[in-house]
């Protein structure tokens, strides 16, 4: 995967919706777009500006094990979130 940045919102807009149903993307609240390599000169040839900041790191190629959901899960348990299963 491939770590890109849009100029400004009109262009993630075009990329995304482009993107969609063709390639699989995440997208980071950091503005950071992760695309296959596979993808960039399709964006390219839809005219879409974008940066290539370089190949993504293996944090940012998985997800969080940790997420809200879990975090929701240790507010219920007892002993509160640091207490251990009884």
């Amino acid at each position: 995967m491939i770590v890109v940045r849009f100029p400004d919102p009109t262009a993630e807009r075009r990329a995304l919706g482009y993107l969609a149903g063709r390639f699989s993307f995440t997208t980071r609240a950091t503005g950071e777009t992760l695309v296959p390599e596979a993808a960039l000169p399709y964006l390219a040839a839809e005219g879409i500006p974008f940066n290539v900041e370089g190949v993504a790191k293996y944090e940012l190629r998985v997800p969080s094990l940790r997420d809200s959901a879990s975090r929701q899960l240790d507010e219920h348990r007892p002993g509160g979130t640091m207490g251990a299963w009884v």
